[in-house]
């Protein structure tokens, strides 16, 4: 999690909002973990399906105006391998139980179009212009337990666009057991170029999922061609050395709140999607309260069955105190792969 530049604050209209701010992102994140758990409960949610409908997409509108209409209050990002949109179709899932898979996978390429703060190493030097990942999957037993890891470059445009700043490296164990997902992972971050801050953490991770087309009835029925899936949860940094709660490298990261949701467009062709994280401070008297909110908005277009080409934005601020920020726009290219057994099979 790289800090950025500070920001020149003095206006008297932003120290009144900030606790505003604060107050009305964290109850609709906690408010939409709630929907997430209560959802996958619910017996007969057919019963209004216009009232729903119109109370979650009213919720939607409403977070991504309240996070657009805060660039003043932006300040630092994480620089993490974030959930993607999925690449799978509805029926993908059984086909790959069929086709057993020894590992999978995707690599993705992205052009910083605009970066007026997003810095190139740890310690927040430079400015990111293209960044790189690789992310291997296999399972080792069925979807109940998966090994995956990420492995994300970043290059500094200050440095000419090619040699590569920093790596950050993360390793996981995941599962999926029916709605309920779990993780538990190792992130190291560390300078390329030269020496410098380097930060490491360990966290477990337990989240709920909704999938519209399997949950809500009335949903198939009224948009057959679109879908919906988030989920949202709550881990803990079980080992933390020096991956801070703040943009501006303060604090130590105890507790970690995510949300995340695709909105399917058309067959999942186009898919709006968005995601969420929050960070608690260990050394700060409220524990539980989050000190920091990072979130990503973006539209993917699937190109072909195994390429996707998306435009989005992320931005990351602190929400206990005026501080830094780094925020950039993106043109990403992913592509995704399966290597079957069957090819390893003399």
């Amino acid at each position: 999690m790289a800090s950025a530049r500070s920001l020149r604050t003095g206006r008297k209209e932003s120290i009144i909002t900030f606790p505003v701010v604060r107050s009305t992102e964290f109850c609709l994140v906690v408010h939409s973990i709630f929907l997430v758990a209560r959802t996958g409960k619910e017996k007969t949610p057919e019963r209004r399906p216009a009232a729903a409908i119109a109370c979650t997409l009213g919720l939607l509108v409403l977070s991504i105006i309240g996070l657009l209409a805060l660039p003043s209050l932006s300040f630092a990002l994480e620089k993490y391998g974030r959930p993607l949109p999925s690449m799978e179709q509805p029926d993908s899932a059984a086909a790959r139980e069929a086709e057993e898979t020894l590992f999978g996978g995707y690599f993705l390429s992205a052009a910083f179009l605009s970066n007026p703060t997003f810095a190139a190493r740890p310690d927040n030097t430079g400015l990111v212009g293209l960044r790189h990942m690789l992310h291997l999957e296999t399972d080792l037993y069925k979807q109940y337990l998966t090994f995956y890891t990420d492995q994300n470059f970043f290059s500094d445009r200050s440095k000419g666009w090619i040699e590569l700043s920093e790596w950050d490296g993360t390793f996981a164990f995941t599962g999926l057991v029916d709605r309920y997902g779990w993780r538990i992972q190792y992130e190291r971050d560390a300078p390329l170029d030269r020496s410098g801050i380097k930060q490491a953490y360990a966290d477990s991770l337990a989240t709920a999922r909704f999938q519209a087309v399997e949950d809500l009835s009335w949903w198939r029925a009224m948009f057959p061609n679109q879908n919906l899936t988030a989920y949202a949860g709550a881990g803990w940094l079980f080992h933390n050395s020096n991956y801070f709660a703040r943009p501006d490298n303060t604090g130590k990261a105890l507790f970690r709140y995510v949300a995340h949701a695709d909105l399917d467009l058309y067959k999942n062709r186009i898919v709006l999607y968005g995601d969420m994280n929050l960070f608690t401070d260990r050394e700060a008297g409220n524990t539980l309260n989050p000190t920091e909110l990072d979130w990503i908005i973006g539209l993917a277009v699937r190109v072909r069955e195994d390429t996707e080409l998306s435009l989005y934005r992320e931005q990351d601020q602190p929400l206990d105190k005026p501080g830094l920020v780094q925020k950039y726009v993106a043109v990403q290219l992913r592509y995704s792969f399966d290597v079957p057994k069957r090819f390893w099979k003399p």
